[in-house]
């Protein structure tokens, strides 16, 4: 259990007040006409207030103006900048970028722009080409049109190890997968609490970033490196994982395993499911498994065999291909016949997979196989009854 543990979620938080989320701010009732008079109202006796004073009192008007004006820019701005705007930035946030780069005068002249665009919930993370001192309504209607927009995505899908990961991602950037290698051995340095790396079952962890890039499209900032990268994906699991509770209710609700172990499990639904629709029979499978009457309380995946061959640079197989050998290799920490979970997370989950080993489905299943082309698979409580399925999918023509 971790519960004496700092989760450190207050920096996830994404509720404090006065923060305007994008795609869920408040739109002004009505013409915005009625407020501008009201402040222009306002400007107009404080004027003459400081008429009254005597003309050295002009000194204060700027400061007035600044007060009951919204600070703007006018016109289509000159001269040309990029602005890069981080995942899960809310308006604020675009806001505080844009005035750092001299794009908009305020974060207010943004965020009032953007409020009264009904299409501003369209804009996107990603890295933008502006120009400097633009008005608010300028600097949206230039984040909504595509061409302002600097596209260098990659898309990474679920189940896919570190290792391929990196070759993927080396691909689209050409940074060597060596600078991927190197920045991966150290997970903390890229943003992943320690608290993450805690077992129930009393093994030792040795820290990996595996399971830890989390499978979606990522937009790579100009001159990025392998740090940058790996942190992108890293804070980005971190932020799914804490929008869903996933460390607090595994402790809550999965019966005293770590956080740490439930994504084990995950990685394990991921890459043995052959379909969405079965990752939490499978995820249930793997705790029935370790933690409930099956003889060896081991978990008997060929995919642990598989994952071991590719850390040691092997082909990886077909379960029908491996040999006895290669099944039980004493010598193989992620062997299928070790007692208890593997020592990490096989590849990396995604979301739905997550959420299977979060909360599986009740059931006493120990046994599962594929019985139809989709992936799907028969689940069994007996091996009798799962020797039956294996006829169903070898009739089927899957195994």
């Amino acid at each position: 259990m971790i519960d004496d543990l700092d989760l450190g979620f207050d920096e996830q938080d994404r509720g404090e007040k006065g923060r305007h989320r994008r795609g869920a701010v408040r739109r002004r009732q009505g013409k915005s006409g009625g407020g501008r008079g009201k402040t222009l109202l306002a400007l107009a006796l404080a004027l003459i207030l400081l008429g009254g004073i005597g003309g050295g009192a002009f000194y204060g008007f700027d400061r007035v103006q600044n007060y009951f004006v919204t600070p703007d820019y006018d016109g289509s701005g000159t001269g040309e900048v990029t602005v890069e705007i981080k995942q899960g930035a809310l308006l604020a946030d675009m806001a505080d970028a844009l005035v750092a780069a001299d794009v908009v005068k305020s974060t207010k002249a943004f965020i009032e722009a953007a409020e009264e665009n009904s299409r501003s919930k369209n804009i996107q993370p990603g890295t933008y080409k502006l120009r400097k001192q633009m008005s608010g309504d300028a600097a949206v209607t230039a984040m909504l049109d595509l061409k302002n927009r600097i596209v260098n995505g990659i898309t990474i899908p679920e189940g896919l190890t570190a290792k391929t990961v990196y070759k993927r991602l080396s691909e689209k950037t050409d940074i060597p997968v060596k600078d991927f290698e190197a920045a991966a051995k150290d997970p903390e340095a890229l943003g992943v609490p320690d608290w993450w790396f805690k077992r129930s079952d009393g093994k030792k962890v040795t820290p990996s970033i595996e399971g830890f890039l989390f499978p979606d499209t990522y937009e790579i900032p100009p001159k990025a490196t392998a740090e940058t990268v790996l942190k992108l994906m890293v804070n980005n699991f971190l932020t799914v994982t804490s929008n869903m509770q996933y460390a607090e209710k595994v402790q809550q609700e999965r019966g005293g395993i770590t956080p740490y172990e439930a994504l084990i499990v995950a990685s394990l639904a991921q890459a043995e499911a052959g379909n969405k629709a079965d990752l939490g029979k499978v995820a249930r499978v793997a705790y029935n498994r370790v933690y409930g009457e099956f003889p060896c309380n081991c978990l008997e995946m060929d995919v642990t065999v598989n994952y071991y061959f590719e850390l040691t640079g092997q082909k990886t197989k077909a379960s029908k291909d491996m040999t006895a050998a290669e099944l039980d290799n004493p010598k193989n920490p992620y062997n299928r016949k070790l007692r208890g979970l593997v020592p990490s997370p096989i590849n990396n989950p995604g979301k739905e997979a997550l959420e299977g080993a979060l909360a599986p489905p009740p059931g006493k299943w120990l046994y599962f196989v594929a019985i139809s082309k989709d992936g799907r698979s028969a689940f069994a409580d007996t091996y009798a009854e799962h020797q039956r399925n294996e006829q169903k999918a070898r009739e089927a023509g899957i195994i």
